[in-house]
């Protein structure tokens, strides 16, 4: 013996996901404000005597108590915030997009305790605006995607040409060469969104939801296609939870798609709190 003694830590965090390990236990993958993407064993979750397993579910925002340890932390205790997962768990749509929040949100954290605010900011803000259902899902997936991109130096050009700056608007879109591009500096391929999906892609990327909410279904889905191949370019590997991703009109249970019900009462976007 070393007399080496865990040291506790609290913290508040978002759930991004759960794996089993053993018979009852759990490991969990946790998104926090203060320590970045941390994995922590929760012991006896899976057990239906367990205080805190229904609080570990994913998406939730959660204030916990860890206990560090030299290869794996510890799960010591847990309050629940909000569980915007039992929102979210009977909804297809929301469900699905909630997932491809959470991957993005641990792949654009690939070293764990390292602090990244302004994405942790970011993706609680998403789900908070997920569960409320005041916004279309795929528009709160792409916006979500955008700014995650600009937080990881990604971000797609949408002004200016990608390659020599020239001031736009352009109307050719290329992935490869990082956004949209003017004719001269045009690749072969480049796709030619309509001057719609442009003004979308622009507004969901600073959460003018106004905008944003009364873009038609023609622009939302070339936008997202877009913001799709934009985001798997720049990755190793594509998203496993983004082909499961229902795109359809609906905006949430019971959520209209057209322009926000009571818009300009409510100006919150998906970055959560401010920084």
């Amino acid at each position: 013996m070393n007399g080496w003694q865990a040291k506790l830590y609290r913290d508040d965090a978002v759930v991004l996901r759960g794996q089993k390990l053993g018979e009852s236990d759990r490991i969990i993958t946790l998104f926090t404000r203060r320590h970045g993407r941390v994995r922590a064993v929760a012991r006896g979750v899976r057990r239906t005597t367990s205080k805190f397993g229904a609080r570990l579910e994913p998406f939730g925002h959660v204030d916990i108590q860890i206990a560090e340890g030299r290869s794996l932390h510890s799960v010591s205790q847990v309050e629940a915030i909000d569980l915007y997962g039992k929102r979210l768990s009977d909804d297809y749509p929301r469900y699905t997009t909630a997932s491809a929040i959470a991957e993005t949100a641990e792949r654009l954290t690939p070293i764990e305790e390292e602090p990244a605010l302004r994405l942790y900011l970011l993706t609680l803000g998403a789900l908070r605006v997920l569960s409320e259902g005041s916004h279309a899902t795929s528009l709160v997936l792409d916006s979500y995607l955008l700014r995650a991109m600009g937080l990881a130096g990604w971000a797609p050009a949408l002004a200016d040409c990608a390659v020599c700056g020239t001031e736009g608007p352009h109307r050719a879109f290329s992935v490869p060469a990082g956004g949209c591009v003017c004719p001269e500096c045009r690749p072969p391929g480049s796709a030619h969104p309509s001057p719609a999906t442009l003004e979308l892609l622009s507004a969901l990327a600073v959460g003018d939801w106004p905008v944003a909410d009364a873009a038609e279904a023609g622009p939302r889905r070339e936008a997202a296609g877009l913001v799709a191949a934009h985001l798997q370019w720049h990755l190793e590997r594509g998203l496993r939870s983004l082909p499961l991703v229902d795109r359809g009109p609906r905006a949430g249970s019971g959520t209209q798609t057209g322009p926000d019900r009571g818009a300009d009462d409510d100006q919150r976007t998906i970055d959560g709190d401010r920084v």
